[in-house]
């Protein structure tokens, strides 16, 4: 587990180490229970990631921090802005907006709403605190399976500058800067910026487009922090943070892992004649998108940190954390990741936004006794989530569904009426729906199908408090307790501009229109006695039917949900706490056993939902579903661990066991037509952790390392749909059972002033599934990523180079695997980062 070598406390100013700070690991503080402490005294698994070792493998973001910490995966989909992260295999499944996080974000004491709004350059970063399991308690709802809390630098009294340049393979080019001062005696200020560019890690052959760029998995973003400390009395701190990022960027698209008979039909539709791959090889990185990806996040906020030293209750501390911050996102999206012009989203804030705008205050009081150290406190937040989704139709759209559709239904037709002699017209199936419809063909799906706006409002307002108890000098009980209560409003309006005419025309009279067009393809039916034309549809009818009308109103394209207007509202009231027990053996072991009860806000699907009977329960149908609502999501932990350190402090090695059992675990699951959330009954993880560090007796040498094992699996019960009927029983998706990591660092001395600086870090993860539903060509084989980094610069630190690799190996692996959009048999993935590479020069000034 990497651990920080000299950990400093959250709400003070950040300082540079000096020589009479301990160096020992076992002197290392946390703020894991938002109060500053010893680490090896928390009874909780926590992994601490440092400044030093976050620059020596080049964390930039949440998703570099996996290769740091086993048990944590962060995937992403289809933006940047859809981001999950998963702590033991437990994580939000989905890319919905309105399901809420499972691991919390909290980045200098404000929670972030969603792992996505999270996702960006973090910066100056002092250091990283991943604690794994329920956290509910101190840092609220959605924080069922863990939070990372980032603390970043803050400003001090010495004045210092630092520049940073980076350049590596894909026209990497980044710069930064940042300058610290002091205003007064009693007043200081600093301030960071960034900027990163770099072309596409993946190529793209766009078809006839209109999409331009032949590559993807770019980046432009910068980014910009400013922060003021005053102390305007010996008893009073404020920290005043401003910041803005933006990201300019074309993401994501798919590379085809398994090549279905789809692809004939998009090949024939595609100018040029290749619409997907010939022969999967996601080894390539070669995608197909003839629509733009392009994709617009800007994150911005405000935050004021009070640390008041009370003259009350021996000199308890008020703390109150003030937020505002602003986060959306626009992206297009070719839906079918194809060159061929079928289904796609315009990248407009008017058809594709996605924005939260969160007010947060938390005030806490904050003490101590001989015995007791305690905290209660105050949670507030109410955020706006707008979210605007459309889906437009291309030219290709009806020839391909048709074509689709029409060759199954007639060749089922056809084996069915063979015994009697008669044959079918199977030719030119690209015509068949207009057929149905009724309609002259090219004219069913045009220009922009689906229009829908949601907004939703969620205030929360949660009391706490978290106390541990002295009962020896050996014994100490921690007493944790939070009531949250929240209420959730939703409006949603959706519209069909386009007027879904031929799912319209289809469904004034199903029975008669798709009787009609069979008829027109039977041949010599017309001279076929009436009473026989009529008994050959009776049996044909109703068993094509279903499908024929599911794929005619499919939700982007269903007649039934334009004009709707739904509005729901859900209120929770929920109690979450821990109870810890540790027991200090020595000065240098201390065992643990927890429990605790975490809790996931329950929500609202925002997409457009049908099903067989108007039910978010049902199965598949085009009735649309006004209740989207699902049930908040619950979990009880039990942990025992133990904390050992060695070698005067120098050795740390930690381990722990741990069960976890999650009832209606929410469940976003892609079911053939539409999006549902599920509640499944229960989804246990267990498992153990394990973690070393070790400053050697060996000048400049570190070694660390950590290991995870975790069964988290489905429970046995069974699900309506046979979308999902891999799962009861089964290991969850994107839950590795074995997942290690391990880096060694060596500083050294050359020269008269010179210092030399070398990072190797790998992590493993074994095999696991990339998908919701477990199909098999979603799995994800084992693999190892390889980081390092060598540097040489002056021994003051004045200035440093470093070369750097990431993903030294090349390694090809699955993010996220998904069932082509309606492309029965065929199968994508998003791909992680291929290998990189580069130079970074820095200065220092201080």
């Amino acid at each position: 587990m990497p651990i920080a070598q000299v950990a400093r406390a959250q709400d003070a100013p950040a300082t540079r180490p000096t020589a009479d700070e301990p160096t020992t690991l076992s002197t290392m503080t946390v703020t894991a229970q938002k109060r500053e402490e010893a680490l090896q005294d928390v009874p909780i698994v926590i992994n601490v990631i440092d400044e030093q070792l976050l620059l020596d493998t080049g964390v930039r973001d949440i998703k570099d921090l996996q290769v740091l910490v086993p048990g944590l995966t962060v995937t992403s989909t289809q933006s940047a802005a859809q981001t999950t992260a998963r702590i033991r295999g437990i994580g939000t499944v989905g890319d919905n907006a309105g399901l809420e996080s499972s691991v919390g974000i909290v980045i200098d004491g404000v929670y972030r709403s969603r792992n996505s709004v999270g996702f960006g350059d973090l910066g100056e970063v002092e250091r990283i605190e991943v604690l794994k399991g329920p956290q509910g308690t101190v840092f609220g709802k959605n924080t069922s399976a863990g939070v990372i809390n980032v603390i970043t630098r803050k400003p001090s009294y010495s004045q210092s500058a630092e520049a940073e340049i980076t350049a590596g393979n894909f026209g990497l080019l980044g710069v930064s800067g940042a300058y610290n001062d002091a205003l007064a005696e009693n007043a200081a200020f600093r301030i960071f910026a960034a900027k990163r560019k770099r072309d596409g890690v993946d190529d793209v052959r766009v078809g006839a487009g209109p999409r331009k760029e032949t590559d993807d998995g770019d980046q432009n973003y910068h980014t910009v922090r400013g922060q003021l400390f005053l102390e305007p009395s010996d008893t009073v701190d404020i920290n005043l943070v401003a910041d803005y990022s933006s990201r300019e960027e074309n993401c994501c698209v798919t590379v085809t892992t398994q090549r279905g008979p789809t692809a004939a039909i998009i090949n024939a539709l595609t100018p040029g004649g290749e619409g997907v791959i010939p022969v999967a090889d996601p080894e390539r990185r070669l995608a197909y998108s003839n629509r733009p990806t392009s994709q617009d996040l800007k994150d911005k906020g405000v935050s004021a940190q009070v640390d008041w030293n009370t003259p009350w209750a021996n000199n308890a501390t008020f703390s109150s954390i003030t937020a505002f911050r602003d986060w959306q996102a626009i992206n297009g999206l070719d839906f079918d990741y194809s060159a061929a012009d079928i289904l796609y989203r315009a990248p407009d804030d008017n058809e594709s936004l996605t924005r939260f705008e969160t007010f947060s205050q938390e005030l806490r009081l904050t003490g101590s006794t001989d015995r007791v150290d305690w905290m209660v406190g105050l949670f507030y937040s109410d955020e706006d989530l707008t979210r605007n989704d459309s889906y437009r139709f291309g030219s290709a759209y009806e020839p391909y569904l048709s074509t689709l559709v029409g060759s199954q239904v007639l060749a089922g037709v056809a084996a069915q009426l063979a015994p009697l002699g008669l044959t079918v017209n199977q030719a030119n199936p690209a015509t068949f729906l207009s057929q149905v419809s009724g309609r002259p063909f090219g004219t069913n799906f045009t220009g922009l199908g689906a229009l829908d706006r949601h907004d939703q409002n969620a205030r929360s307002t949660a009391i706490f408090s978290n106390n541990t108890f002295r009962a020896t000098d050996a014994l100490d009980f921690t007493v944790g307790l939070r009531y949250t209560h929240e209420k959730k409003e939703l409006d949603s309006a959706y519209s069909n501009p386009s007027g879904s005419v031929g799912c319209g025309a289809t469904l004034a009279n199903p029975a008669a229109r798709i009787g009609g067009a069979l008829a027109a393809r039977i041949n010599g039916f017309a001279s076929l006695p009436p009473a026989l034309q009529a008994q050959l549809l009776a049996g044909l009818v109703p068993a094509v039917a279903p499908d024929v009308v599911g794929f005619m109103c499919l939700p982007w394209a269903n007649a039934a949900h334009n004009g709707r207007n739904v509005s729901q509202s859900r209120t929770e009231k929920e109690w979450s706490g821990t109870f810890k027990a540790a027991y200090d053996w020595t000065d240098e072991v201390m065992t643990y056993v927890s429990v605790a009860r975490g809790y996931k806000g329950g929500g609202f699907n925002l997409d457009r939902v049908q099903s067989s009977n108007g039910l978010s329960s049902g199965v598949r149908g085009i009735t649309p579903v006004d209740d989207t609502s699902f049930p908040g999501e619950f979990v009880n932990s039990f942990e025992l661990g133990m904390k050992t350190d060695w070698a005067g402090g120098n050795l740390l090695f930690n381990a722990a066991l741990f069960y976890q059992d999650y009832k209606d675990f929410q469940l976003n699951s892609f079911l053939g037509t539409s999006f549902v959330v599920r509640s499944i009954p229960e989804v246990v993880s267990m498992g153990f952790e394990a973690d070393m560090m070790w400053q050697t007796s060996v000048p400049g040498l570190m070694l660390q390392g950590g290991l995870t094992y975790a069964e988290t699996e489905y429970g046995d019960d069974l699900l309506p749909d046979a979308d999902l009927a891999l799962l009861p029983g089964n290991q969850m998706s994107f839950a590795p059972k074995w997942s290690g990591n391990a880096s060694v660092t060596y500083e050294w001395g050359f020269g008269a002033n010179h210092i030399g600086r070398f990072n190797v870090g790998a992590k493993y993860m074994s095999e696991y599934n990339t998908g919701s539903d477990l199909d098999v060509q979603k799995m994800q084989d084992g693999y190892a990523l390889v980081n390092a980094r060598l540097g040489f610069g002056s021994q003051n630190r004045r200035w440093l180079v470093e070369l750097w690799g990431q993903n030294l190996t090349d390694e090809t692996y699955k993010q996220v695997g998904i069932d082509a959009p309606i492309q029965s048999g065929s199968w994508n993935a998003f791909l992680g980062a291929p290998r990189t590479y580069g130079v970074t020069l820095r200065f220092n000034y201080f």
